[in-house]
């Protein structure tokens, strides 16, 4: 047996490096959103410049992610994680360092291609890390709350970043993180199994192309382009089917719980990220609030640290379709809560619930997705798992926006009041997707526990007749 299952000690500590990598791709989503009107003077840009921005590393993260899982089952785990934890380190230096708007802009887009090789391939390394089933769906669920320490972490270290220093140092943490992830991981990290099977270029230019096209196309309010990007992922899936290598096998978006899951992910995610947004805005330009302030206000959503652990004891004791429904329905509370915007009160505990849902949701949904997902296939499963969570909040916040300001273009009073109904009636929308999502779980689990037990019962059947 490798020792790297033996030494508890270096297994442990190989999941911290994973861990601390995870959380730092994802904070470095939002570390340069409240410092970027800082950027903006510093180099004279407009608003499209900041826009572009903005998204240039979500744009690259999430549209490389199928393929970066693919690289990671081609190339090694291991070593794919690494090389995309140097580049994001490189790419880090860079942007910190940036001369011109030119060389931010690139440093930016590189950091997204770095993340979307590590990511994929750091869950890949979570399962190899964890043989046994009830270890492995242990570190899935505090894996499962990762994604959201780290975008409430970007965001408090936004606003400390905009208070005190320049933003040139909101991109310390991820150079930081990558460089002591390729030093730790070179020597903890085990080495994974690699596939034979050639890479499908093909598909990995399409799906890049109509990920990235229908991303910028909704973050930018373009319905050519969005309609460009639907119909280039459309061509991606009619594709993969017909594949002798796909890049996404398709057994693994047809499971059913494991579409079930993503789509729990997708919206958790959605939610996460709109409710971090909306509030965020409300606060500041309602409130009068000042960034640090604003950040530290969203300081509750930090109980999701400590709902990995917890989540894990749950899925054990009640199993994950019990766990996975009580979140979502927690959640759909939350927004109800948070939807009263005008009530600090509300507000407050909308911002209490929602990290425990968000937990208990992440958590049962990671479980599930990479449930019996053949070696082979890790580094897709992962990609994919983190392909719902990025585009959900690029999908929620198009969509939720565009509810907020048609609400408040029908509100007469206008001003502050027109803003404050257009935030809730959106973030109040979420609450009957979150029913729905729960609905959908609760039959697509429920099937398969049937199916199963209808085998089950065959099976002894067929054994006592013998």
């Amino acid at each position: 047996m490798p020792s790297f299952l033996t030494d508890r000690s270096r297994n442990t500590a190989a999941f911290v490096v994973l861990g601390g990598a995870q959380v730092t791709l994802v904070a470095a989503i939002t570390l340069l959103t409240v410092p970027l009107p800082a950027v903006q003077r510093e180099f004279g840009l407009g608003q499209g410049d900041l826009a572009l921005l903005t998204s240039a590393y979500g744009l690259t993260f999430g549209g490389l992610l199928l393929l970066g899982g693919r690289l990671a089952d081609r190339w090694g785990a291991r070593e794919v994680f690494l090389a995309g934890m140097a580049l994001l380190a490189l790419a880090s230096a860079a942007g910190g360092l940036a001369p011109d708007h030119a060389v931010l802009l690139a440093a930016r887009f590189a950091q997204g291609v770095g993340a979307a090789m590590a990511a994929p391939a750091a869950v890949s390394l979570v399962t190899r890390l964890r043989p046994d089933v009830r270890q492995r769906e242990r570190a899935l669920a505090v894996w499962g709350t990762l994604s959201v320490t780290g975008a409430v972490a970007g965001s408090l270290l936004s606003g400390l970043v905009a208070a005190v220093t320049s933003w040139r140092w909101s991109f310390l943490l991820p150079a930081a993180v990558g460089v002591a992830a390729v030093a730790a991981g070179a020597f903890l990290l085990p080495s994974a199994p690699r596939t034979e099977v050639r890479l499908d270029v093909p598909g990995a230019l399409l799906a890049t192309a109509g990920l990235v096209t229908f991303a910028y196309g909704l973050l930018e309010g373009a319905t050519a382009v969005t309609v460009t990007g639907l119909l280039l992922t459309s061509g991606f899936f009619v594709l993969q089917t017909r594949s002798p290598r796909p890049l996404l096998p398709p057994r693994l978006v047809a499971h059913r719980r494991r579409g079930a899951a993503l789509l729990v992910v997708f919206v958790t995610a959605a939610a996460s990220a709109t409710t971090t947004f909306l509030l965020s805005l409300h606060m500041q330009q309602v409130r009068g609030m000042s960034p640090i302030s604003t950040s530290l206000a969203f300081l509750p959503f930090l109980l999701v640290v400590v709902m990995g652990p917890v989540s894990g004891r749950l899925l054990r004791r009640f199993g994950v379709r019990r766990v996975l429904v009580a979140g979502l329905l927690l959640a759909a509370v939350s927004m109800l809560l948070l939807g009263n915007v005008a009530a600090g009160g509300s507000v407050l505990a909308g911002l209490l619930v929602f990290p425990v849902a968000s937990g208990l949701a992440f958590s049962g949904a990671t479980v599930a997705a990479l449930d019996d997902v053949p070696a082979e296939d890790a580094g897709a499963a992962g990609g994919l798992v983190n392909t719902a969570m990025e585009a959900g909040p690029t999908v929620g916040l198009a969509v939720l926006v565009a509810l907020a300001e048609a609400r408040a273009g029908h509100v007469s009073a206008g001003g502050a009041q027109a803003v404050t109904e257009g935030y809730g009636f959106a973030l109040t929308a979420m609450a009957p997707v979150f029913l729905l999502t729960a609905a959908t779980v609760a039959v697509a689990f429920t099937r398969t526990a049937l199916t199963r037990t209808v085998l089950t019962r065959t099976a002894l059947t067929q054994t006592r007749e013998r």
